[in-house]
């Protein structure tokens, strides 16, 4: 499940690491977690209503892989007896920004799943300190394994709203190369609302698997700074970065040539991006949503735009903006072709500084190699594809008035995309 700015880098991660997924779920919209769960545990009922689903965040971080592999085998008795289980990380420290589950009765050694006694709320300093000695609270990881049979049934008992819409958006999904996009008026009528609050704070068959092998969620910079590890000052670096007699803080650059240099700061996070830098206590780091919120307020586009756009056929970045042209970076790869397209508003100039172009430009085919550049006048129909064995990377100097993304009229794709910004 994913959406579908995402769709093209989860097909890439896929590839790189050698998974094929089947077939990949678009939601239309965010609509939180229950929504998402069901939709992927409708489509796979289809099929095979016995199947067991392993449901995980993909921004979390499990470093011992064969040790999360164990504690999934452990959950399967549970799951065959038609439990819903989930999974309870052991906590290190009395954390404030997670959620936790009480065991109805304290793990033992064999690290076999126990009954949940309940959900428990984000706690304030002084409870999460007492649940961490209690020993029979676990950060709630948000993971979860079930059979797709026995998870449809607990929505339809705690969350009936949820079936009728949730079904019809999968019933009228339609497929996009390899990705099913699931109907967007029907989803839109899904309720907003998490998995906990939908099914799982209400349902009486939940076991929990207990898990210390490692597990961090990434759900801030301070959870970043604890899973790269600080130095004997509590100073962790990334990328461009430097840090000079600074303690607690998180110096990181994810822009090439961007340098961060920090002096005398403590308990400070600082990240550079090519588009926005945040700097802020460490204390606030829960708070990066209040800045998300601010940015949108002011019209941003940071907010909701992300510096690097990846497509079906590679990746772009913008490097300059103006009130009338755009400089951007375009990396295609090997063997990949855009769509075939022409501009309302824009003429383009394309110099490729890797590799080899095949360019289209009206009637006429060409090669354009390194160090060579072509002109794309206002309203011709053109493309670009690479025929090559390696990535090839041209620098596209945009003028006109108006330099969007949804500037484009696709005539032919090799993705099959329709028309708009990213079809």
């Amino acid at each position: 499940m994913t959406g579908s700015d995402f769709r093209f880098i989860v097909t890439e991660q896929l590839a790189a690491i050698g998974i094929d997924p089947g077939v990949i779920l678009i939601e239309p919209e965010g609509r939180n977690t229950a929504p998402a769960i069901l939709a992927a545990a409708l489509h796979i009922s289809q099929s095979d209503p016995e199947a067991i689903m392993l449901v995980a965040p993909s921004d979390h971080v499990v470093p011992d892989t064969e040790a999360f592999h164990a504690a999934i085998v452990k959950g399967l008795a549970a799951v065959e007896a038609g439990k819903l289980v989930t999974f309870g990380i052991k906590p290190t420290h009395a954390e404030t920004a997670y959620g936790y589950l009480e065991l109805a009765t304290q793990p033992d050694v064999s690290g076999a799943a126990v009954d949940l006694k309940q959900f428990v709320e984000k706690p304030d300093a002084i409870r999460a300190a007492e649940m961490l000695a209690a020993c029979t609270f676990m950060w709630n990881a948000g993971i979860f394994l079930f059979k797709a049979k026995d998870i449809v049934a607990a929505f339809a008992e705690s969350a009936p709203q949820l079936t009728a819409p949730v079904t019809a958006a999968v019933d009228g999904a339609k497929i996009d190369l390899g990705f099913l996009r699931l109907d967007a008026n029907a989803w839109a009528k899904a309720e907003d609302i998490s998995i906990d609050y939908a099914v799982m704070e209400r349902a009486p068959n939940l076991a929990v698997v207990p898990f210390d092998g490692g597990w961090s969620d990434l759900g801030g910079w301070d959870a970043v700074w604890r899973e790269l590890g600080p130095d004997a000052n509590g100073v962790v670096t990334s990328g461009d970065a430097t840090a000079i007699e600074c303690e607690n803080s998180l110096l990181r650059s994810d822009s090439e040539n961007l340098e961060i240099v920090g002096i005398g700061l403590k308990n400070v996070m600082a990240i550079a991006m090519n588009d926005a830098v945040l700097v802020a206590d460490m204390s606030r780091a829960q708070d990066v949503k209040k800045a998300v919120e601010a940015l949108k307020a002011k019209g941003s586009a940071q907010a909701t735009m992300f510096p690097k756009d990846h497509r079906p056929w590679g990746w772009f970045e913008s490097l300059v903006v103006g009130g009338r042209f755009q400089v951007k970076r375009i990396h295609v790869h090997p063997g990949a072709a855009l769509s075939l397209q022409s501009h309302f508003h824009r003429s383009e100039h394309w110099i490729v500084v890797e590799g080899t172009a095949r360019v289209t430009i009206d009637d006429d085919v060409r090669l354009v190699t390194e160090n060579q550049s072509v002109y794309l006048p206002l309203g011709c129909v053109h493309r670009m594809e690479n025929p090559g064995k390696m990535p090839m990377v041209l620098i596209e100097v945009q003028t006109g008035s108006y330099v969007g993304e949804d500037d484009i009229i696709r005539y032919e794709d090799v993705y099959s995309r329709g028309q708009g910004a990213k079809g």
